[in-house]
């Protein structure tokens, strides 16, 4: 339970106030119409190509597998009763059939035996042509089709996502701009300059005057209090956070905690002994068998990571399917930084509490009610030594620990984003822009293999005259309807949208996660669907849309992946 140092969340009262979608996020360009979601759409036929039919058949298979059993019972029961009928004495004319006792009971004995010849036969017998057969054509035909769906059920084991829930901060936790410099101003460790810079870090960050920090940080409001970062404070707030999720998602999906078999909780940096999935395991009552994974250090990118995994590991479960609850949150309490070195204090104006918690499912019996279906979930590591010092844990001179952000981190970002886009690319976009982006790498290799075979033969002058062949960076936009853009910052936001040529409302969920939140880290992608699937107007959700979730992670990764609304 929770002490009044951490209230109890009240849904009704205690809610952060959110900003709606507002028609200023419809892009105005310098020259031209204005544009809307409306300009983006492509014909379906130019689409097809994209589409993985084994999904759409997958979509419709429980229900048709369901029909199709009723229909071979119908058939076993009407081929009874022809065989049976000139046994059974009834006082119906000839070619009608006597609802009596004795044929009902004949038809049900005669479906048992046939049951029970397969049983015995191995089901060698049903596939014996002519007399020796115990089936008759039609039901074999049928029989062979349930197979052929059984099959392809086999062969892609879909996962959905039942529902997913964010934390919401009562109001006691929320803070102003000016509260949390006041905040850093009653830490006395920091120098006027480091509180100058957080000023203009904060002015500049697309924060909100309403975004949450935990109560072990913001009791230093309080005159002659400093911030409590004890193991006690943090592990307070991970209870508060994480049991609200937990509890909130399970209800919305309708699942019960012992339904669970799979838990995959991430969090960047706090990992407590036991785990956190150790904690919410103990509170909810969950199985003693359930497989429980705890991701730490893998930064904002590691929700996709923690999907992926339970992805993985619903595999394992393709007969008898399973559910995963995933869980991504950061705990701030612990990792306020004291110092004063100017690469480690980002950390103290840009993130805030939040997290959110996702349940999955591979059930087939799942899928009508599902609200997403995972298309594609992709990971780019990268591996130089640049990209893994770029985001950093460590001491400054002082010996203050803190995460250190590198000037480099957008040039690393920039090159894993794109490897990244590359990969997931010919899965989503149309032929439309795969065609131009295939043209595009051969026209380059080929001008490049011609620049070496002139220098090779001495025509270094001819060599240099060659033209100098740009990528082709496809419209994402022709395949994507909604972008889930992680929200590091407004930097971020600002750089991804120029890069990807996104609208003013393709970016509006991020900008606004961002506003409403802050970055909650790992979490903050699901903030953004949330925001799209319930109060964006710029770009409304519909059935059949696609949505982009792309994060960034330390080491450095980019993670990325594609849902579809049913």
């Amino acid at each position: 339970g929770t002490t009044s140092y951490y209230p109890v969340m009240c849904k009704s009262n205690n809610t952060m106030k959110r900003s709606e979608s507002d028609s200023s996020f419809v892009s105005v360009p310098e020259d031209g119409p204005i544009k809307d979601y409306r300009d983006y759409r492509v014909r379906k036929s130019s689409l097809i190509a994209t589409v993985n039919w084994t999904h759409v058949i997958g979509t419709y298979l429980p229900t048709l597998f369901l029909v199709g059993i009723g229909v071979l019972f119908a058939q076993l029961a009407h081929q009874v009763v022809i065989d049976l009928s000139s046994k059974v004495q009834h006082k119906a004319s000839p070619g009608e059939i006597d609802f009596s006792i004795e044929t009902i009971t004949a038809v049900i004995l005669g479906v048992q035996q046939i049951f029970s010849n397969l049983f015995t036969t191995f089901l060698v017998a049903p596939l014996q042509s002519g007399e020796g057969g115990i089936l008759s054509a039609d039901v074999k035909i049928t029989a062979l089709i349930l197979v052929v769906m059984g099959w392809i059920f086999l062969n892609d084991n879909p996962t959905y996502m039942l529902a997913f829930s964010t934390f919401k901060a009562p109001d006691s936790w929320k803070a102003s701009h000016s509260q949390i410099i006041q905040m850093m101003k009653n830490q006395k460790c920091f120098t006027d300059d480091s509180i100058k810079f957080m000023e203009r870090l904060l002015e500049r960050s697309g924060t909100g005057q309403s975004t949450a920090w935990p109560p072990g940080i913001t009791q230093s409001l309080e005159e002659g209090k400093e911030a409590d970062r004890s193991i006690s404070a943090s592990r307070k707030e991970a209870e508060t956070v994480i049991f609200d999720i937990v509890e909130s998602a399970l209800k919305k999906a309708k699942v019960h905690p012992k339904e669970v078999d799979v838990l995959v909780i991430n969090c960047s940096l706090f990992s407590p002994t036991p785990s956190l999935c150790a904690m919410v395991i103990s509170k909810f009552g969950m199985r003693q068998d359930i497989q429980s994974f705890n991701l730490s250090g893998m930064g904002c990118g590691a929700s996709l990571i923690s999907v992926g995994l339970a992805k993985d590991m619903l595999q394992r479960r393709r007969l008898r399917g399973g559910k995963a609850l995933v869980v991504s949150t950061e705990i701030i309490t612990p990792n306020l930084y004291h110092g004063n070195e100017r690469g480690f204090l980002l950390q103290n104006t840009l993130f805030r509490c939040g997290g959110a918690a996702i349940v999955l499912s591979n059930s087939w019996m799942d899928g009508r009610r599902a609200w997403y279906k995972l298309l594609h979930t992709v990971r780019v590591q990268s591996n130089s030594e640049e990209a893994y010092n770029c985001v950093y844990e460590a001491q400054d001179g002082d010996a203050h620990r803190g995460v250190r952000l590198s000037k480099e981190i957008v040039k690393v970002a920039g090159k894993c984003m794109e490897k990244n886009m590359t990969t997931i690319g010919p899965y989503v976009l149309p032929l439309s822009e795969q065609i131009p982006v295939v043209t595009s790498l051969a026209l380059r290799f080929m001008l490049k293999m011609t620049g070496k075979f002139l220098k090779m033969c001495g025509q270094e002058k001819l060599a240099a005259k060659l033209p100098n062949k740009k990528h082709y960076v496809p419209d994402f936009k022709r395949g994507i309807d909604h972008f889930c853009i992680h929200a590091g910052g407004r930097a971020v936001i600002d750089g991804i949208e120029k890069n990807m040529k996104l609208e003013l409302f393709h970016t509006e969920p991020s900008r606004m996660a961002l506003l409403n939140y802050g970055n909650t880290s790992s979490s903050s992608i699901w903030y953004e669907m949330e925001y799209i699937q319930e109060t964006q107007k710029t770009n409304p959700l519909k059935k059949g849309h696609r949505i982009m979730q792309v994060a960034f992670g330390s080491g450095f990764k980019c993670t990325s992946g594609v849902w579809l609304k049913l």
